[in-house]
Protein backbone atom coordinates (compact mmCIF):
# COMPACT_ATOMS: atom_id res chain seq x y z
CA UNK A 1 0.00 0.00 0.00
CA UNK A 2 1.30 3.51 -1.01
CA UNK A 3 2.34 6.06 1.77
CA UNK A 4 -0.39 8.43 0.80
CA UNK A 5 -2.97 5.70 0.48
CA UNK A 6 -2.01 4.27 4.04
CA UNK A 7 -2.22 7.96 5.50
CA UNK A 8 -5.81 8.14 4.16
CA UNK A 9 -6.64 5.27 6.08
CA UNK A 10 -5.32 6.36 9.38
CA UNK A 11 -7.26 9.94 8.81
CA UNK A 12 -9.86 7.31 8.42
CA UNK A 13 -9.96 5.62 11.96
CA UNK A 14 -13.05 6.94 13.35
CA UNK A 15 -14.50 6.31 16.83
CA UNK A 16 -17.88 6.24 15.42
CA UNK A 17 -18.12 3.10 13.13
CA UNK A 18 -19.76 3.60 9.43
CA UNK A 19 -22.02 0.94 7.88
CA UNK A 20 -21.27 0.68 4.27
CA UNK A 21 -24.22 -1.17 2.48
CA UNK A 22 -23.97 -2.51 -0.97
CA UNK A 23 -27.58 -2.38 -2.90
CA UNK A 24 -26.52 -4.63 -5.79
CA UNK A 25 -28.79 -7.18 -7.81
CA UNK A 26 -27.84 -9.97 -10.54
CA UNK A 27 -30.14 -8.20 -13.17
CA UNK A 28 -31.14 -4.75 -14.09
CA UNK A 29 -35.03 -3.76 -14.24
CA UNK A 30 -35.57 -4.78 -10.28
CA UNK A 31 -35.72 -1.46 -8.92
CA UNK A 32 -32.08 -1.41 -7.13
CA UNK A 33 -31.87 2.36 -7.42
CA UNK A 34 -35.10 3.12 -6.25
CA UNK A 35 -34.49 1.38 -2.83
CA UNK A 36 -31.40 2.84 -2.64
CA UNK A 37 -32.44 6.06 -2.85
CA UNK A 38 -35.81 5.63 -0.93
CA UNK A 39 -33.24 3.61 1.68
CA UNK A 40 -31.01 6.85 2.56
CA UNK A 41 -33.74 8.95 2.36
CA UNK A 42 -35.69 6.84 5.02
CA UNK A 43 -31.99 6.44 7.50
CA UNK A 44 -31.63 10.02 7.14
CA UNK A 45 -35.30 10.89 8.37
CA UNK A 46 -34.59 8.64 11.20
CA UNK A 47 -31.54 11.01 11.95
CA UNK A 48 -28.80 9.08 10.75
CA UNK A 49 -25.48 10.97 8.18
CA UNK A 50 -26.09 9.43 4.98
CA UNK A 51 -24.05 9.46 1.71
CA UNK A 52 -25.55 7.76 -1.25
CA UNK A 53 -22.86 7.04 -3.91
CA UNK A 54 -23.75 6.11 -7.56
CA UNK A 55 -21.39 3.33 -8.20
CA UNK A 56 -22.76 2.73 -11.61
CA UNK A 57 -20.47 4.20 -13.35
CA UNK A 58 -21.52 5.01 -17.01
CA UNK A 59 -25.41 4.33 -16.81
CA UNK A 60 -25.73 7.00 -13.63
CA UNK A 61 -29.33 6.71 -12.27
CA UNK A 62 -29.81 8.36 -8.93
CA UNK A 63 -29.59 11.71 -10.44
CA UNK A 64 -32.23 11.38 -12.72
CA UNK A 65 -34.38 9.36 -9.97
CA UNK A 66 -34.17 12.79 -7.95
CA UNK A 67 -34.14 15.36 -10.68
CA UNK A 68 -31.18 16.54 -9.81
CA UNK A 69 -28.30 18.03 -12.17
CA UNK A 70 -25.15 17.95 -10.59
CA UNK A 71 -22.40 19.92 -12.33
CA UNK A 72 -19.68 17.77 -11.78
CA UNK A 73 -19.36 13.76 -11.46
CA UNK A 74 -17.33 11.13 -9.81
CA UNK A 75 -15.46 11.20 -13.70
CA UNK A 76 -14.25 14.90 -12.47
CA UNK A 77 -12.95 13.11 -9.48
CA UNK A 78 -11.24 10.39 -11.31
CA UNK A 79 -9.71 12.59 -14.22
CA UNK A 80 -8.06 15.12 -11.12
CA UNK A 81 -10.43 17.98 -12.18
CA UNK A 82 -11.92 17.57 -8.37
CA UNK A 83 -12.64 16.14 -5.37
CA UNK A 84 -14.91 13.96 -3.91
CA UNK A 85 -15.89 16.73 -1.78
CA UNK A 86 -16.27 19.09 -3.96
CA UNK A 87 -18.57 17.23 -6.61
CA UNK A 88 -20.98 16.00 -3.66
CA UNK A 89 -24.84 17.65 -3.80
CA UNK A 90 -27.18 17.46 -1.56
CA UNK A 91 -30.42 15.13 -1.63
CA UNK A 92 -33.71 15.27 0.39
CA UNK A 93 -33.40 15.32 3.64
CA UNK A 94 -29.85 16.31 3.79
CA UNK A 95 -28.53 13.49 2.04
CA UNK A 96 -25.10 13.98 0.15
CA UNK A 97 -24.95 12.18 -3.19
CA UNK A 98 -21.93 11.14 -5.04
CA UNK A 99 -22.99 11.40 -8.81
CA UNK A 100 -22.06 9.21 -11.13
CA UNK A 101 -21.54 9.58 -15.23
CA UNK A 102 -24.31 8.92 -17.22
CA UNK A 103 -23.89 7.26 -20.81
CA UNK A 104 -20.18 7.88 -20.99
CA UNK A 105 -18.77 4.09 -21.79
CA UNK A 106 -15.47 4.75 -20.38
CA UNK A 107 -16.32 4.79 -16.98
CA UNK A 108 -17.61 1.61 -16.76
CA UNK A 109 -13.96 0.42 -17.47
CA UNK A 110 -11.44 2.06 -15.55
CA UNK A 111 -8.13 1.44 -16.10
CA UNK A 112 -6.08 0.17 -12.61
CA UNK A 113 -4.92 3.82 -12.04
CA UNK A 114 -8.32 5.41 -12.36
CA UNK A 115 -9.67 3.41 -10.30
CA UNK A 116 -6.89 3.70 -8.00
CA UNK A 117 -7.12 7.62 -7.99
CA UNK A 118 -11.21 7.09 -7.00
CA UNK A 119 -10.12 4.70 -4.10
CA UNK A 120 -7.93 7.77 -2.83
CA UNK A 121 -10.33 10.12 -3.56
CA UNK A 122 -12.70 8.61 -0.59
CA UNK A 123 -9.30 8.70 1.34
CA UNK A 124 -9.44 12.31 1.53
CA UNK A 125 -13.43 12.35 2.57
CA UNK A 126 -14.20 14.09 5.69
CA UNK A 127 -17.84 14.31 6.00
CA UNK A 128 -19.55 13.22 8.54
CA UNK A 129 -21.39 9.98 8.06
CA UNK A 130 -23.64 7.12 9.57
CA UNK A 131 -24.20 5.45 6.22
CA UNK A 132 -22.46 4.69 2.91
CA UNK A 133 -24.90 3.66 0.53
CA UNK A 134 -23.47 2.25 -2.55
CA UNK A 135 -25.75 1.91 -5.43
CA UNK A 136 -23.78 -0.41 -7.36
CA UNK A 137 -24.17 -1.96 -11.11
CA UNK A 138 -26.48 -4.39 -11.88
CA UNK A 139 -24.27 -7.76 -13.18
CA UNK A 140 -21.08 -9.48 -12.13
CA UNK A 141 -18.28 -7.30 -14.11
CA UNK A 142 -15.19 -6.36 -12.74
CA UNK A 143 -16.36 -3.35 -11.19
CA UNK A 144 -19.60 -4.06 -9.80
CA UNK A 145 -17.85 -6.79 -8.20
CA UNK A 146 -15.06 -4.97 -6.54
CA UNK A 147 -17.57 -2.18 -5.02
CA UNK A 148 -19.16 -4.88 -3.63
CA UNK A 149 -17.07 -6.64 -2.33
CA UNK A 150 -16.10 -3.37 0.24
CA UNK A 151 -18.88 -3.05 1.53
CA UNK A 152 -19.90 -4.35 5.05
CA UNK A 153 -22.98 -5.47 4.00
CA UNK A 154 -24.57 -6.93 1.15
CA UNK A 155 -28.01 -5.96 -0.11
CA UNK A 156 -29.54 -8.37 -3.38
CA UNK A 157 -32.43 -7.15 -4.91
CA UNK A 158 -34.69 -9.75 -6.42
CA UNK A 159 -38.26 -9.49 -8.01
CA UNK A 160 -40.64 -12.55 -8.34
CA UNK A 161 -39.34 -13.39 -12.10
CA UNK A 162 -37.37 -16.23 -13.47
CA UNK A 163 -34.77 -14.21 -14.60
CA UNK A 164 -33.94 -11.80 -11.59
CA UNK A 165 -34.16 -15.51 -9.33
CA UNK A 166 -31.28 -16.92 -11.73
CA UNK A 167 -29.22 -13.47 -11.89
CA UNK A 168 -29.27 -12.76 -8.04
CA UNK A 169 -27.92 -16.50 -7.58
CA UNK A 170 -24.98 -15.99 -9.57
CA UNK A 171 -24.20 -12.94 -8.40
CA UNK A 172 -23.93 -14.89 -4.66
CA UNK A 173 -22.11 -17.57 -6.29
CA UNK A 174 -19.85 -15.81 -7.82
CA UNK A 175 -18.98 -13.51 -4.51
CA UNK A 176 -18.99 -16.43 -2.64
CA UNK A 177 -17.18 -18.91 -4.50
CA UNK A 178 -14.37 -16.49 -5.74
CA UNK A 179 -14.33 -13.48 -3.50
CA UNK A 180 -15.16 -15.61 0.31
CA UNK A 181 -18.16 -13.23 0.93
CA UNK A 182 -20.89 -15.53 2.31
CA UNK A 183 -23.38 -13.17 4.08
CA UNK A 184 -26.42 -11.65 2.45
CA UNK A 185 -29.13 -9.48 2.91
CA UNK A 186 -32.27 -10.49 0.93
CA UNK A 187 -34.75 -7.71 -0.38
CA UNK A 188 -38.03 -8.71 -2.33
CA UNK A 189 -39.04 -5.94 -4.29
CA UNK A 190 -42.15 -4.95 -6.09
CA UNK A 191 -44.13 -7.67 -4.25
CA UNK A 192 -47.81 -7.92 -4.15
CA UNK A 193 -48.25 -9.45 -0.52
CA UNK A 194 -45.97 -10.06 2.53
CA UNK A 195 -46.21 -13.45 2.06
CA UNK A 196 -45.04 -13.41 -1.81
CA UNK A 197 -42.15 -11.28 -0.21
CA UNK A 198 -41.36 -14.51 2.03
CA UNK A 199 -41.65 -16.89 -0.72
CA UNK A 200 -39.50 -15.51 -3.22
CA UNK A 201 -36.76 -15.41 -0.36
CA UNK A 202 -37.51 -18.58 0.44
CA UNK A 203 -37.00 -20.26 -3.38
CA UNK A 204 -33.35 -18.20 -3.81
CA UNK A 205 -32.45 -19.53 -0.29
CA UNK A 206 -33.75 -23.05 -1.01
CA UNK A 207 -31.11 -23.30 -3.89
CA UNK A 208 -28.51 -21.27 -1.76
CA UNK A 209 -28.26 -23.38 0.67
CA UNK A 210 -28.61 -26.49 -1.84
CA UNK A 211 -25.56 -25.54 -4.05
CA UNK A 212 -23.72 -22.83 -1.86
CA UNK A 213 -22.04 -22.54 1.75
CA UNK A 214 -23.66 -18.52 2.49
CA UNK A 215 -25.85 -17.23 4.89
CA UNK A 216 -29.24 -15.66 3.51
CA UNK A 217 -30.43 -12.66 5.89
CA UNK A 218 -34.19 -11.76 4.78
CA UNK A 219 -34.58 -7.66 5.27
CA UNK A 220 -38.08 -7.56 3.64
CA UNK A 221 -40.60 -6.27 0.74
CA UNK A 222 -41.67 -3.73 -0.65
CA UNK A 223 -45.13 -4.11 -2.33
CA UNK A 224 -45.87 -2.74 -5.75
CA UNK A 225 -47.38 0.65 -4.99
CA UNK A 226 -49.18 2.91 -7.57
CA UNK A 227 -47.63 5.71 -5.52
CA UNK A 228 -44.46 4.37 -5.51
CA UNK A 229 -44.85 4.44 -9.51
CA UNK A 230 -46.46 7.96 -9.11
CA UNK A 231 -42.91 9.47 -6.97
CA UNK A 232 -41.01 8.18 -9.86
CA UNK A 233 -42.93 10.71 -12.40
CA UNK A 234 -42.59 13.13 -10.00
CA UNK A 235 -38.69 12.62 -9.92
CA UNK A 236 -38.91 11.97 -5.67
CA UNK A 237 -38.28 9.54 -2.77
CA UNK A 238 -41.52 8.11 -1.99
CA UNK A 239 -40.94 8.31 1.29
CA UNK A 240 -40.80 12.02 0.69
CA UNK A 241 -43.22 12.61 -1.25
CA UNK A 242 -46.01 9.70 0.00
CA UNK A 243 -44.92 9.18 3.27
CA UNK A 244 -48.35 7.30 4.64
CA UNK A 245 -48.31 4.79 1.41
CA UNK A 246 -47.62 1.20 1.66
CA UNK A 247 -44.21 1.28 0.06
CA UNK A 248 -43.05 3.78 2.53
CA UNK A 249 -44.43 2.16 5.46
CA UNK A 250 -42.04 -1.11 4.26
CA UNK A 251 -38.95 0.60 3.71
CA UNK A 252 -38.81 2.75 6.66
CA UNK A 253 -39.14 -0.90 8.30
CA UNK A 254 -36.16 -2.10 5.90
CA UNK A 255 -34.44 0.92 7.19
CA UNK A 256 -35.51 -0.24 10.76
CA UNK A 257 -34.06 -3.68 10.19
CA UNK A 258 -30.77 -2.27 8.89
CA UNK A 259 -30.33 -0.30 11.69
CA UNK A 260 -30.80 -3.47 14.08
CA UNK A 261 -28.78 -5.40 12.17
CA UNK A 262 -25.27 -6.50 14.19
CA UNK A 263 -22.19 -4.26 13.66
CA UNK A 264 -20.15 -7.16 11.60
CA UNK A 265 -16.29 -7.28 12.78
CA UNK A 266 -15.09 -5.15 10.07
CA UNK A 267 -16.60 -1.94 12.05
CA UNK A 268 -13.68 0.45 10.40
CA UNK A 269 -16.25 2.79 8.40
CA UNK A 270 -14.70 4.34 5.77
CA UNK A 271 -11.31 3.49 5.80
CA UNK A 272 -12.63 -0.41 6.36
CA UNK A 273 -14.35 0.22 2.32
CA UNK A 274 -11.02 2.18 1.28
CA UNK A 275 -9.02 -0.53 2.01
CA UNK A 276 -11.38 -3.24 0.59
CA UNK A 277 -11.20 -1.44 -2.57
CA UNK A 278 -7.81 -0.93 -2.49
CA UNK A 279 -7.66 -5.21 -1.96
CA UNK A 280 -10.66 -5.83 -5.03
CA UNK A 281 -8.15 -3.47 -7.47
CA UNK A 282 -5.09 -5.86 -6.71
CA UNK A 283 -7.37 -9.17 -7.06
CA UNK A 284 -8.72 -8.17 -10.18
CA UNK A 285 -4.58 -7.22 -11.44
CA UNK A 286 -4.09 -10.55 -10.48
CA UNK A 287 -6.55 -11.88 -12.51
CA UNK A 288 -6.03 -9.96 -15.41
CA UNK A 289 -2.14 -10.84 -15.39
Amino acid sequence: MKADQAEGLRQLSQPKSVKVVAVTSGKGGVGKTNVSVNLAVSLAQQGSSVILFDADLGLANVDIALGIKPTYDIRHVIEGERTLEEIIVKGPEGINIIPASSGVSKMANLSAAEHGGLIRAFSDLTLPVDYLIVDTGAGIDHTVVSFTKACQEILVIVCDEPTSITDAYALIKVLSRDHNINNFQILANMVYSENQGRELYGKLAGVTDRFLDVNLGYLGSIPNDDYLRESVKKQAAVVSVFPRCKASVAIRKIADQLNSLPQNEHNGGLGFFVERLLQAQAAGLEAGA
